[in-house]
């Protein structure tokens, strides 16, 4: 956590070097707000990421719902345990330290997915998985009178594999208040109670009756929409069926039979037999009473030699993360390529406008002086790949430390957002005349500007890096994407690409006097044009704001608004002369600090409610809505023969925005949907999601905007950060 302390304050330094340069807008803050008490309730290793969460919607209290759980994200291919293991593996195992009058139930094991391996087969989870257990909070839980949290520890341990299986191991630390509600992780409690089995009555129908070397399963009161669907069967017991068989199932009227056949290694034979029966994510516990009882077994064994013996060796020797392989000449050569035209294009995105424009008012301003021209050119390409660099080793620094991060990270930060709202709106004032800065500051600090037009270049480039940092362009997914495998080097030299692609066209215009001769003479019109651009960076406040509303609610979006005003008002205080200023800009100052401090944490503040994916336009006939994306939930349909188009976004991502608004608002394309039956998953990356994180690294991504289509026996189609319609359609027809 010291290195993370350390880039985050490197992430500051970089705030206050552009907040240096407001008056030529060159202003960014790079911020990442962590969701975990550093170094206590989350863990990383190079293969998982576990983290202690808790629901406690009324507080800790005798009486109280409680639930604490342990969350799992695994990185690509990798996998843990279900409590039946499978063929080979361990469970995962947790140990409660828990306060005096508090007791920890059984785990609530979610639904597993079975993992074939060969001819074997485990019982495991991959991405995302919260493992819940319920607290009991008994009449002898006595805090005490002036005792504001409760603390809970935890010592985990799995069994993590790919090929190769690693058993790692954590400590947890958690405090909750005793008042209050905590619910950020509501959404992925409320997942795990469903995919959670529910308990069928016991019926008459239902037994397990060996037969030969199989076992005959009945199952009677299952739900009446399941009949004559292909159930998955999960036996709780360990070693007592093959686990890889496929059963030979049908429905006897209401009545689910399936054979399975007899392990011959079989060294148990459980009465009643527990088995859960599943179908699409959500699965039915029943146990089976075992008439004639089990023929003789062998003797109990434990695990196999060869899983014994790699678990001690890899107990012996500790684990290092596997260095990163470099990329191939040829793939190098065509990521550095794609980054560099990636950049160019992101010069037409609407994110980067603002900072151009006020590029070309500099620009102008110098249109005679061919040498100002070019050592501008060449500070603000200094700035735009300086900035790039230290944006890529902070996104590689974080996710060495085991953060999940991707392009645009720290716009999922809501103290980020509302710094950069703050800021735009003082660009705005100065743009449109309100104050100036040379009238406010200090004479050494107001003639900055002017005895130092290097560095105003320099900074004018880390903003255009700032506000760019939001947008993916065409060709630049798949070289942010390959970062996340490479050595530091050879990705590093990917971002770089990127910023030069970024300030190529400033830096060749800069270099050739036929673009400098074609500029307007300075005079009136530089004025006029100085103040229409302040409406492109109101617009990006409002822009802002709206991001802020997705994270934190229309609370925080509210107190943004007035702090704001607030914070113009004390701006416009400050211009004031004579008493009138000695008696309102104090006060003014005043009343923005007094906000800051009340509202402030709000602001800041993530909303628990998860949000809702929205809905298809009601004028297109069988359009089915959008549903929020989960981990899985792609591959269920698919395995359903139901094809499935996933869209990953952002509120913040205007790339997203405009895609969102203009291609997948086609009443055209949203029939083409209804007509193929597609089902529609939106994944929303606006707030910090590992699990999302994830699936785009899987998908050799590493930000937003991507769209995924996913169709029954064929390989997913990835489209194009701009999203066309003649694409999509063509894509979609040919299912």
């Amino acid at each position: 956590m010291s290195c993370l302390r350390r880039l985050q304050r490197s992430l500051h330094t970089l705030f206050f070097i552009a907040a240096c340069a407001l008056s030529t807008g060159a202003i960014g803050q790079i911020q990442l707000k962590t969701t975990a008490a550093a170094g206590s309730s989350s863990v990383v290793t190079p293969h998982v990421r576990a983290e202690l969460v808790a629901q406690a919607p009324d507080g800790v209290g005798p009486g109280k719902p409680l639930w604490l759980g342990l969350s799992i994200t695994h990185q690509p291919e990798w996998h843990t345990y279900w409590k039946n293991p499978g063929d080979s593996g361990l469970p995962t195992q947790l140990e409660w330290q828990l306060p005096a009058g508090i007791d920890a139930g059984e785990v609530a094991w979610p639904v597993p997915r079975k993992i074939p391996l060969g001819n074997l087969a485990n019982y495991g989870y991959e991405g995302t998985v919260l493992l819940p257990v319920p607290m009991t909070v008994s009449p002898a839980f006595n805090p005490g009178p002036l005792a504001k949290e409760a603390t809970f520890q935890l010592k985990a341990s799995w069994l993590v594999c790919r090929q190769e299986c690693i058993p790692e191991e954590g400590s947890f630390t958690l405090q909750l208040p005793l008042q209050g509600t905590t619910a950020l992780h509501a959404a992925a409690f409320n997942a795990a109670a469903a995919a959670h089995p529910r308990d069928l009555p016991a019926l008459g129908g239902s037994s397990a009756q060996v037969e030969g070397d199989a076992v005959l399963l009945r199952v009677a009161g299952l739900p009446p929409a399941l009949q004559g669907q292909t159930l998955e069967v999960f036996p709780e017991t360990t070693g007592v069926v093959e686990t890889a068989a496929t059963p030979a199932q049908q429905w006897d009227g209401a009545v689910w039979t399936a054979r399975l056949p007899l392990s011959p290694q079989r060294s148990d034979g459980p009465i009643p037999m527990p088995v859960v029966l599943a179908h699409g994510g959500q699965g039915w516990r029943a146990e089976l009473p075992v008439p004639g009882g089990w023929p003789a077994v062998a003797a109990l064994k434990g695990m196999s030699p060869a899983l014994e013996a790699a678990l001690k060796a890899n107990a012996a020797a500790p684990t290092a993360p596997a260095a990163a392989t470099p990329a191939p000449l040829g793939t190098w050569l065509a990521a550095l390529a794609g980054a560099l035209l990636g950049g160019l294009i992101l010069n037409l995105m609407p994110c980067v406008f603002p900072v151009l424009a006020i590029k070309v008012v500099g620009f102008a301003r110098h249109a005679q002086n061919q040498r100002a021209h070019r050592i501008g050119g060449l500070a603000y390409t200094a700035g735009v790949v300086l900035s790039f660099l230290l944006l890529g080793a902070l996104m590689l620094g974080l996710r060495t430390a085991g953060e999940a991060v991707g392009w645009g990270f720290q716009l999922q930060s809501p103290a980020v957002v509302a710094s950069l709202a703050a800021l735009f709106t003082l660009i705005g004032l100065n743009l449109a005349g309100v104050f100036e800065f040379g009238r406010m500051l200090p004479s050494s600090l107001a003639g900055l500007q002017a005895r130092h037009p290097v560095l105003d270049a320099f900074l004018t480039g880390v903003l255009a890096v700032a506000v760019a940092s939001p947008c993916t362009a065409p060709f630049m997914g798949a070289s942010l994407g390959l970062t996340a495998t490479l050595p530091a080097g050879q990705a590093l030299s990917i971002f770089a690409a990127l910023g030069l692609g970024l300030a190529l066209p400033y830096l060749l215009a800069s270099w050739l006097p036929a673009f400098a001769r074609a500029l307007p003479r300075p005079g009136a019109w530089m004025d006029t044009l100085r103040r229409l651009l302040a409406f492109p960076m109101f617009a990006t406040v409002v822009w802002l704001v709206w991001v802020l509303g997705q994270q934190s609610g229309i609370n925080g979006a509210a107190a943004l608004l007035a702090l704001l005003v607030a914070l113009s008002m004390a701006v416009w205080a400050l211009t004031l002369r004579g008493a009138t200023r000695a008696v309102l800009a104090p006060l003014s100052i005043a009343a923005c600090a007094c906000l800051v401090w009340l509202w402030g944490p709000k602001i800041i503040e993530l909303e628990s409610t998860p949000i809702a994916a929205a809905s298809a336009p009601s004028g297109v006939a069988g359009v089915t809505s959008w549903q929020p994306w989960r981990p899985g939930l792609a591959d269920e349909l698919v395995a359903q023969g139901r094809p499935v188009f996933v869209d990953y976004t952002a509120a913040w991502c205007v790339t997203c925005q405009y895609n969102k608004n203009t291609t997948l608002a086609s009443a055209a394309v949203l029939q083409d949907f209804a007509t193929k039956n597609v089902a529609l998953l939106r994944a929303d990356w606006t707030r910090r999601d590992p699990a999302i994180t994830a699936a785009l690294a899987q998908l050799g991504r590493s930000g937003v905007p991507v769209y995924v289509l996913h169709a029954p026996g064929k390989a997913p189609v990835v489209f194009s950060e701009i999203l066309g319609e003649s694409e999509l359609r063509a894509a979609v027809s040919a299912l």
